[in-house]
């Protein structure tokens, strides 16, 4: 897929696909959460998604088209943390502080990446044996 950025819609309908593996449009409209958006939009943004690159369509059942993800969700994770991270100055301190100011990091968050730290430093001082 080309490296251009993704709509909130378009990080939904991967989500959904990433979730199910591969489905049709109305499957895809179904999993989106109150409020939808018309049923339409969910399919013209699907097929723009396959010009794109970021979806294709793997089968047809009757006139439903099926479409799978094609880009990996770590992948458009890592590009969306990226995008992120810019506004930060590429860095992490300022972005976790604006977290937690905002009151989306917990303490149980912090717990959680202590843990995922540590195992990271043990992984690579095992690497570097």
């Amino acid at each position: 897929m080309p490296r251009s950025k993704l709509s909130k819609i378009e990080l939904r309908i991967l989500e959904a696909l990433w979730t199910c593996g591969k489905a049709s449009i109305r499957d895809i409209h179904g999993l989106f959460p109150e409020p939808r958006p018309a049923y339409t939009t969910v399919q013209t943004i699907v097929y723009r998604m396959e010009a794109k690159g970021a979806v294709r369509r793997v089968e047809r059942h009757g006139n439903a088209d099926i479409f799978e993800p094609l880009v990996a969700r770590d992948v458009t994770r890592n590009r969306v943390l990226d995008e992120i991270l810019s506004f930060f100055g590429g860095k992490a301190a300022p972005l976790m502080a604006q977290l937690a100011d905002a009151g989306k990091l917990t303490p149980d968050d912090v717990q959680e990446l202590e843990r995922t730290i540590r195992k990271l430093k043990a992984r690579r001082r095992e690497e570097s044996k």
